[in-house]
């Protein structure tokens, strides 16, 4: 579930913090990245239930109602067509979801106000309006339902933004990511629940090696970046021999020390493709300058470390992949 680009993010951050902070070893980074890798799946799981709290607590808006001392017709027929959707029922159901929820401790019982403001500003949304009073709904609605409220009214709320920051400071950037995730699932969701293990896992296939692919390519990456950085930082000087170091971005030193590490270490990831990722972190998380800066170093070290070999692909398409600029 995890993509391979926000693993290299997760990696970066670690990379950031263990460079500065006094006390460094590369066991407590290894920890600290798994531990940042897992955070994001606790998003993941957090994103569901709070679907489910909302639910929840609509409910008990309608059950207040209807005990009223003198209820209006409304109160006592209300309209249960969100609290009884298909789709909450098979979430609250989900055995999966249920024990992992419980293991990490996920709740969002410290943000009563929060889940009172989404529930209003999912009231007051007009699609769900329209999708309140229509004649009939489909499953598929309700899937349309919630991709709506997850793009349009949950993801841009400020104070689900700060309670985020609260639980995890990477959460916030972490958060469009899963909510994708979120909706790919949901999309994956049958009309007769028969599907018995609807969310995804946290690392694609891990049940097919020991030790997944996936994680196996953080670690490794992480690992690398630290014990050749001397070498790597090497690579960078040679090709900014214009620019005093301390005058490059930190961030853009790491950025490039991943991606070198990425080249030589990686012999099953495209060069291309490893350039094409860094450069696409940088619009993130470096200078509006870095862009460029980094894909002009970053594609003369390439060509250096082809002419000297140290770069070596295997698989098929890998082999050779520069040749047609060498023939230039």
């Amino acid at each position: 579930m995890i993509s391979r680009r926000q693993l290299r993010i997760k990696t970066l951050q670690t990379l950031y913090a263990f460079y500065n902070t006094e006390d460094r070893t590369v066991p407590k980074a290894e920890k600290e990245l798994l531990h940042n890798i897992q955070k994001a799946y606790d998003l993941y799981n957090s994103i569901f239930v709070l679907l489910i709290d909302i639910a929840n607590y609509a409910e008990s808006r309608i059950d207040l109602a209807r005990k009223k001392l003198v209820p209006s017709r409304e109160d006592l027929h209300p309209n249960t067509r969100f609290i009884e959707a298909e789709l909450i029922e098979q979430l609250r159901n989900a055995d999966q979801l249920t024990r992992y929820v419980e293991a990490r401790k996920i709740s969002w019982v410290n943000y009563p106000e929060l889940i009172k403001e989404l529930h209003a500003a999912i009231m007051a949304d007009e699609v769900f309006r329209e999708y309140m009073d229509a004649d009939s709904v489909s499953f598929s609605d309700e899937v349309k339902l919630f991709t709506h409220l997850l793009t349009v009214v949950i993801y841009p709320n400020e104070n689900l933004e700060q309670a985020l920051e609260e639980q995890s400071i990477y959460w916030t950037d972490d958060l469009e990511y899963m909510i994708s995730m979120v909706i790919k699932t949901l999309k994956r969701f049958k009309p007769d629940g028969s599907n018995e293990k609807p969310l995804l896992d946290l690392f694609k296939n891990p049940e097919n090696k020991k030790v997944p692919e996936d994680k196996e390519f953080a670690i490794e990456l992480l690992r690398k970046s630290i014990a050749n950085k001397e070498e790597y930082i090497g690579y960078i000087k040679s090709h900014t021999k214009n620019w005093d170091l301390e005058r490059i971005a930190f961030m853009d030193i790491l950025i490039m020390q991943m991606a070198i590490a990425e080249f030589i270490c990686f012999s099953s990831i495209p060069t291309k493709v490893t350039l094409n990722e860094y450069l696409e972190i940088s619009k993130i998380y470096s200078t509006s300058k870095s862009n460029v800066f980094i894909n002009g170093v970053l594609d003369k070290v390439a060509m250096q470390l082809k002419e000297n070999k140290k770069i070596r692909k295997t698989g098929r398409g890998l082999i050779g992949e520069f040749d047609d600029k060498e023939k230039n």
